[in-house]
């Protein structure tokens, strides 16, 4: 028989509706506000059923052991080191639980306000892919005990004013990760070949191939995470080279186009206008800081 709460060790803060709706009422937290958090370690037997969906959205951490959720129909298993986003208000049903032969340890939190569905659409979720794989777990993890702690303590107003400051960070590094690539991918091998070469030139075709992948597909794993394709990334990297030759020394704008391996200072300077708005001299003379 499955069932919602009652784990052993289990940590569970619920913010009365009262407060809740007083709370949305009000700036800040009208924008985002966490209602519900919690920890199940080895949630055996865990599960949740809700034929109409949520009001709030549901964002749940898989630190171990396995898990399953369902949406629209569809079924998806549930990791050590996934998430899982469930967009509220929407009315659609949604269920998930802990798997029987290695139940789920999850971190999670409920949240509402206006700017939760712009914050979980940055993060990737669809109806058709409601878990993310993570980058660093134990970052967010963190995040969760923060807010699971302050709220533990007291909800007042300012109470719930910091953890939703503290939930708006957490929906923000989940959708950041989701464009991070991983060790090993071949998006990953590509940046750090970039990252390795600012001074240089690098054809597509050739990067494409030394990581394995054929042109197009690199082009749309770099899209995908980046908005831009493999050139306009490395002309990125390169003005962030140049941006710091131009804080820290005092070569001259033709050296620091040499050093980024541009040639041409009018073409460096050009691709310099373009990125910043401003020639590199004028980026020099600025006070910054």
């Amino acid at each position: 028989m499955e069932r919602a709460t009652g784990f052993r060790n289990q940590r569970l803060v619920v913010v009365p509706r009262p407060l809740v709706r007083e709370a949305l009422a009000r700036p800040v937290t009208r924008r985002l506000l966490v209602t519900d958090a919690g920890v199940f370690p080895l949630a055996e037997a865990h599960g949740r059923y809700r034929p109409e969906g949520a009001q709030e959205t549901i964002v749940i951490l898989c630190v171990a052991g396995t898990g399953w959720v369902e949406t629209q129909g569809a079924r998806f298993d549930v990791g050590k080191g996934t998430a899982v986003v469930l967009p509220g208000g929407t009315g659609e049903a949604h269920a998930y639980g802990a798997s029987r032969d290695d139940p789920w340890t999850i971190w999670w939190c409920h949240v509402r306000g206006s700017d939760a569905a712009e914050l979980v659409a940055e993060s990737g979720v669809r109806p058709d892919r409601p878990v993310i794989p993570l980058v660093a777990v134990d970052r967010l993890t963190a995040m969760l005990d923060e807010i699971i702690s302050a709220l533990e303590q007291e909800q007042s107003p300012a109470r719930l004013v910091a953890t939703a400051g503290m939930a708006w960070k957490l929906l923000a590094t989940l959708a950041v990760d989701r464009r991070v690539p991983g060790q090993g991918t071949p998006l990953q091998e590509a940046m750090k070949f970039l990252e390795d070469r600012v001074d240089g030139t690098v054809r597509l075709s050739d990067l494409a191939a030394l990581v394995g992948v054929s042109s197009s597909q690199l082009s749309k794993l770099f899209r995908e995470a980046t908005g831009g394709g493999v050139l306009a990334h490395h002309t990125a990297l390169k003005m962030a080279r140049a941006r710091l030759l131009l804080d820290t020394t005092d070569l001259t704008v033709a050296a620091v186009g040499r050093e980024v391996g541009v040639a041409d200072q009018f073409y460096f300077s050009r691709q310099f206008r373009r990125l910043h708005g401003i020639s590199p001299r004028a980026y020099r003379a600025e006070r910054k800081g």
